[in-house]
């Protein structure tokens, strides 16, 4: 009896060993497929662009001041009037500068006609004191009045200058060509020299200047370009959608800003049709050299692991690869892959959640990489 119990005791085990056998769990490679969107890697031309904000600044901004004490008698522009180089903006009083204009140059007339009297008797002096007829103090006499007078016509001479100086002065023009901004004074009110309030403030508007930060490791990207024939910029106002301006990258600053790892850029516009203002943000795009025979994946099938970015190659036998690549620039919604994916080879765009390597797939959409835009489409990744 003992024995029969241990032999059914014994078949019993031996047949649940057999049942945990074969309701054990379905290995990977017995999942259904999964549904994935794939497309091929594509090879081209990659054109490629930096973003950045920017802030228009002007070439040149003067505020105009008056050099001389004086009434202002007229204004001869409107605020936020465009006026050229030598336009005349304001005219001060001149009837006190050209009173004193005539009194000096009377004087002068007065010192030039004592000068050639006292010079005529020095001469006669000179010839009398040599035949014995006056001393020579009377000949040193009249030498020292024609020397004297001859400084006192050099120093009048001076003065008048300073006076038709101070003259002009009364005439104020702009020394450059831009806008005009606010009138800080009127008709009827007295100007002194050199008083801290300008009269008005002018800006020049073209060209005109946008400076802009670029991330540290573009800079070597940056001077390289420059040093090949320079790097072309576009600039559009904050919040506008029309043309670009395009214009060129002309100054990198000479250090790297520590606390925020960027550097100093400023690019020059024409800016013929005034889109761009004085102090206004802008969005600027930077352009440097296509990148040639680039093979591109869509950006949506590079995913990043801990291993790094990394792509789901798609194999013969609707198996998936998961293979590690080295990534570089962006163009629109694609990505360059500069190492580890050749052009024709497919890559699974959209289901990666259920992927892992040698996972089974089923291709829901076959698709293919975006076709890459034209010169100001490509972005470049910080650090590509």
């Amino acid at each position: 009896m003992t024995r029969l119990c241990k032999c059914l005791l014994l078949n019993v085990l031996l047949l649940s060993i057999f049942s945990c056998k074969a309701k054990a769990p379905q290995t990977p490679k017995g999942r259904p497929p999964a549904p994935v969107s794939v497309a091929s890697a594509t090879i081209g031309t990659v054109p490629v662009y930096l973003e950045a904000i920017g802030t228009v600044e002007s070439l040149a901004q003067v505020s105009i001041k008056t050099m001389v004490n004086g009434e202002i008698k007229k204004v001869h522009f409107t605020e936020g009037q465009d006026v050229s180089k030598g336009a005349v903006l304001f005219t001060i009083d001149p009837r006190p500068f050209e009173t004193a204009l005539k009194k000096g140059e009377a004087d002068l007339a007065r010192i030039r006609a004592q000068l050639a009297t006292a010079k005529t008797n020095a001469e006669r002096y000179g010839k009398l004191v040599k035949e014995g007829i006056v001393t020579a103090e009377q000949y040193d006499l009249y030498r020292t009045q024609a020397e004297s007078l001859e400084a006192d016509l050099s120093s009048q001479q001076a003065n008048i200058d300073s006076l038709k100086v101070q003259l002009s002065y009364c005439t104020i023009r702009s020394p450059i060509s831009g806008r005009t901004g606010n009138l800080m004074i009127t008709v009827g009110n007295v100007v002194k020299a050199n008083d801290t309030v300008s009269l008005v403030t002018i800006n020049q508007m073209a060209p005109i200047a946008v400076s802009f930060t670029v991330p540290e490791p573009e800079l070597a990207k940056a001077r390289s370009a420059m040093a090949k024939g320079g790097l072309i910029a576009e600039a559009t106002p904050s919040g506008e959608t029309g043309k670009a301006e395009q214009g060129r990258v002309n100054f990198i600053d000479n250090s790297v800003d520590a606390a925020t790892g960027t550097i100093k850029l400023k690019a020059t516009f024409q800016n013929v049709l005034k889109q761009l203002w004085p102090g206004q943000s802008a969005s600027v795009r930077v352009l440097f050299p296509p990148i040639k025979d680039a093979v591109t994946v869509p950006t949506q099938a590079v995913q990043t692991g801990q291993q790094g970015e990394y792509v789901y190659v798609v194999r013969d036998d609707m198996t998936v690869d998961l293979r590690v690549v080295k990534t570089g620039a962006r163009s629109g919604s694609v990505t360059v892959v500069s190492e580890g994916l050749k052009s024709g080879e497919q890559v699974v765009t959209d289901g990666h959640i259920r992927l892992g390597p040698g996972a089974k797939i089923e291709v829901r959409t076959p698709g293919k990489a975006p076709a890459l835009k034209n010169s100001s489409s490509a972005k470049n990744r910080a650090g590509a």
